[in-house]
């Protein structure tokens, strides 16, 4: 890194340097002259100094011109400066009012930060800094204010205009203009703040409380999408009907809205009752959304919702408290989702998404704990391991706790800090004097990163009767933090003899709270098999000395099922593992384990699709010190072929008996496409020569997206003639629905064929391809660089591509660019052609001019 280039280093942020602000913002009122072209934002802050000090009023800006400002009335005409992108303003007593006037351009506002245009609509994000591309605000979240707003705008264009709270007047104005007046009475952070204008239709209802109360419920969208909304509606019905139930919360606004926007860069906001969402977790029926699209929605929905309370009611002191808000809210939400369907199946879905995109970035250079020290670009830490390591935290705590202390911590929580900017140790403290329990140790899980690797070796002495488990914890180095303290770490475990099957010892709850400790049991008549872990009760990886006998045994008798399908999984990765080392596979163990899942009657069909499908590529990369994507690629395709091959009488059952399920969105109804599209994939890879014409048949066929994407998905990775005729029927059904054709440009960046690099760069040139919607670029871009396969191609132009993307978008969309960056950072992971080629792209990124701070942090760190 040159010296130009560190000259340029953004500065730090740390959470050690917190100081309370020096001002606070009892109330705000903002008037909005809303244009695309030219939006004028006058506001009139009542602001009071906290503390005893001098310091004068500092208000967060960026990009903000003041056309003009006051105080106490009077106009200012040199009592103020600029430092930077803040507004200084000296006030000589304790309370004041200031008004500022700012202009903006919402349609030239590619970041979609702030008030910016989409589609027709103007909306607003503000988390987690945006507030201050609106107007000139202490842009932080310990400041709670309690928000009146109103909006003008040409009636035609923007007959809808929304905001925070409740509606308190509304009327016409000069030249076909109308204005909206909002009044939320619950003082938020301003990272909460939103407004939308637009010609809007809305889904309604209602809902009553249990407390008695109406609230009335609106979901926004054009009106052409009207009929997708009906899920997403019954879904936060069900959401505000289950946080009562299960947590006590009830809704406290008398209406809550919901819009739906093209161009969104998270996936929803939770604005206090007006939640801003992208349109892909609104939108769906079942021509258009598959069952993963609808589960997705209610999750997200639910969320969103959750955070009422855990979020909005009770927010965060400052950012490095994400976690705090976003890891509760996950794990709320994940107890709805599984409270909707299969628990066990939502448990194993949530527990590959951890493992997905979790363990990676606790292994590489980004790794960092769930309460971070410091940052550069706040908008970077909204990652896996704030929200479902978060989650994970929070549920070790419900563990340990049991269901209903762990309730009476949150009351607890939820009584002392209503209407507070709180943070995590607030949270680990209303368990604590709710429960009696002490947490100290329990703390170090927010300020350690890293995964813990657990060993147990279980001995048996078959004489005796006895049972000695030896367990030990160690928490691998990460940057910055290269020693580690053994944290408390709640396994759920139990012993079942073989060959009955049955538990020679119940399941107990042990917490490994040092760095080894052994456990004796006695009267052991059987040969005992561990089970360990059980419903993942701990985010950590398990090495112990059971061998393929004894995971194919558990795969079959594990009364757990969460155990069970982890056996089937570590059987399934140690096989793969021990190819990619010696060249050689043992294919029948996990053949035979699978034939048994595959006829055992007792097993739901959602739950055995998940047992069968082999970890991915990636997956199987993590567990190597070196990754090598040529040898896995070829030892996994080699057991698919031979899982496909040698079981295809069972796939073809398989598939025939789910082939009469006509739609409906239910669990089994669910479970039985989404065996049936892995049953195709199956005999696809065997090379069944019918096993194309199974798949362009079910497509055709298809009365739902989930059959007809599972069939184009199975053809998009072979060469047979049905996979380009598959490929231009799916364009043409669908190429005026942006959500569907997203669906598209995702099959071929996941595709396994040879080509798909080139492919690739092909697609990014495609007329409907566009750098300016994020969710295009996560349907091509994003979905291309976990193809780790086609992305690490030997010739290192997949690398190239990324570069080239992550370098483009951030000249539009920082926050989105800066979200491409970490596949490039794992570099060291990586055999050594790879690795150079990785590196040096980086660099060749890093060196670019005006590079944002958000793409910078990410590289910069991916490189030291």
């Amino acid at each position: 890194m040159d010296a130009n280039v560190a000259l340029a280093t953004p500065p730090v942020i740390r959470r050690a340097d917190y100081q309370a602000p020096d001002w606070l913002v009892p109330e705000i009122a903002l008037d909005f002259a809303l244009d695309p072209a030219l939006t004028v934002v006058k506001a009139r802050l009542t602001v009071t100094r906290n503390g005893a000090h001098g310091r004068p009023l500092r208000l967060d800006g960026d990009g903000l011109d003041p056309v003009s400002i006051a105080v106490d009335g009077e106009m200012l005409a040199d009592a103020w400066r600029m430092d930077g992108p803040v507004l200084v303003i000296d006030l000589p007593g304790d309370a004041h009012v200031v008004e500022t006037e700012v202009r903006l351009s919402p349609e030239t506002n590619s970041q979609l930060m702030g008030l910016y245009a989409s589609g027709g609509l103007l909306c607003t994000q503000c988390e987690a800094e945006g507030f201050r591309r609106i107007t000139f605000f202490p842009d932080r979240p310990d400041v709670l204010s309690r928000y009146h707003v109103r909006m003008a705008a040409d009636k035609t264009r923007f007959p809808v205009l929304l905001a925070n709270g409740d509606p308190v007047a509304q009327g016409d104005g000069p030249d076909g203009t109308h204005w909206a007046e909002w009044h939320d009475p619950f003082p938020k952070p301003c990272y909460l703040f939103a407004l939308v204008a637009g010609d809007l239709a809305a889904n309604r209802d209602h809902f009553v409380t249990r407390s008695g109360r109406p609230v009335d419920l609106a979901i926004w969208v054009r009106e052409a999408d009207l009929p997708k909304t009906a899920h997403a509606m019954q879904a936060l019905k069900t959401s505000m009907a289950w946080d009562e139930r299960v947590y006590g919360r009830e809704y406290d606004l008398a209406i809550f809205n919901i819009v739906a926007v093209a161009d969104f860069n998270f996936g929803a906001m939770e604005n206090k009752g007006l939640n801003i969402f992208n349109s892909r977790y609104i939108l769906a029926d079942p021509d258009t959304a598959t069952d993963a699209d609808f589960d997705a929605i209610a999750g997200v929905v639910a969320h969103e919702y959750f955070h009422n309370w855990s979020g909005n009611r009770v927010t965060c002191r400052d950012w490095f408290q994400l976690s705090l808000k976003e890891g509760f809210t996950v794990f709320r939400d994940q107890g709805f989702s599984a409270d909707q369907g299969s628990p066990a199946v939502k448990r194993i879905e949530d527990v590959k998404m951890l493992r997905a995109a979790q363990f990676p970035e606790d292994a590489g250079p980004l790794a960092h704990p769930i309460r971070p020290e410091s940052y550069i670009e706040i908008s970077n830490f909204y990652t896996a391991t704030i929200y479902n390591k978060g989650a994970e935290i929070v549920r070790m705590l419900h563990t340990m706790l049991g269901a209903a202390r762990f309730r009476q911590g949150s009351d607890l929580y939820f009584d002392r800090h209503d209407g507070e900017a709180a943070t995590c140790e607030d949270f680990v403290a209303a368990m604590e004097d709710a429960t009696g329990e002490d947490l100290a140790q329990f703390r170090l899980w927010y300020g350690q990163a890293g995964t813990p690797r657990i060993r147990a070796d279980l001995e048996y002495d078959a004489p005796g009767g006895r049972a000695r488990l030896l367990l030990s914890q160690l928490v691998p180095p990460t940057p910055g933090q290269d020693a580690k303290q053994p944290m408390p770490i709640p396994l759920r475990l139990a012993l079942l003899g073989e060959p009955s099957g049955k538990e020679v010892v119940a399941e107990q709850l042990v917490v490994l709270k040092d760095a080894q400790a052994e456990l004796l049991f006695e009267g052991v008549a059987e040969r005992p098999v561990l089970s360990i872990n059980r419903g993942f009760s701990a985010p950590v990886v398990i090495e112990s000395n059971r061998n393929a006998t004894d995971l194919a045994f558990l795969s079959a008798n594990d009364p757990d099922p969460f155990a069970r399908f982890e056996a089937m999984q570590q059987l399934m990765l140690d096989t793969l593992v021990a190819g990619v080392a010696t060249g050689q596979v043992d294919h029948a163990p996990v053949v035979e384990a699978i034939a048994k899942t595959l006829a055992d009657p007792a097993l739901d069909q959602a739950f055995i699709a998940e047992c069968v499908l082999l970890p991915s590529e990636a997956f199987v990369g993590d567990q190597l010190l070196v990754v090598d994507p040529d040898a896995i690629a070829l030892v996994r395709e080699g057991l698919r072929r031979e899982i496909g091959t040698q079981l295809e009488k069972a796939w073809r059952g398989a598939y025939a008996g789910t082939a009469a399920n006509h739609y409906a969105y239910t669990p089994p109804a669910k479970g039985a496409r989404r065996l049936r599209t892995i049953a195709l994939g199956y005999l696809a890879v065997s090379g069944a020569e019918d096993a194309d014409d199974m798949a362009w048949r079910q497509y055709i066929d298809a009365d739902n997206m989930t059959d007809r994407q599972g069939a184009l998905g199975v053809l998009a990775n072979g060469h047979a003639p049905a996979r380009e005729k598959t490929l231009a029927d799916f364009y043409k059904r669908y190429q005026a629905d942006a959500l569907v054709l997203d669906k598209w440009f995702t099959a071929q960046a996941l595709s396994t064929r040879p080509d798909t690099v080139a492919a690739v760069r092909a697609l990014a040139a495609h007329p409907d391809f566009t750098l300016a919607n994020p969710n295009r670029i996560r349907s091509l871009v994003n979905a291309f660089a976990v193809n780790q396969r086609a992305f690490n191609d030997v010739g290192g132009d997949g690398y190239r591509f990324l570069g080239e993307m992550i370098v483009a978008v951030d000249q539009i969309n920082p926050q989105t660019a800066a979200r491409l960056v970490p596949p490039l950072g794992r570099w060291r992971r990586f055999e050594p052609v790879r690795a150079a080629m990785m590196r040096s792209e980086l660099e060749r990124i890093v060196a670019v001019p005006d590079l944002s701070r958000d793409v910078y942090e990410q590289v910069s760190k991916s490189l030291v």
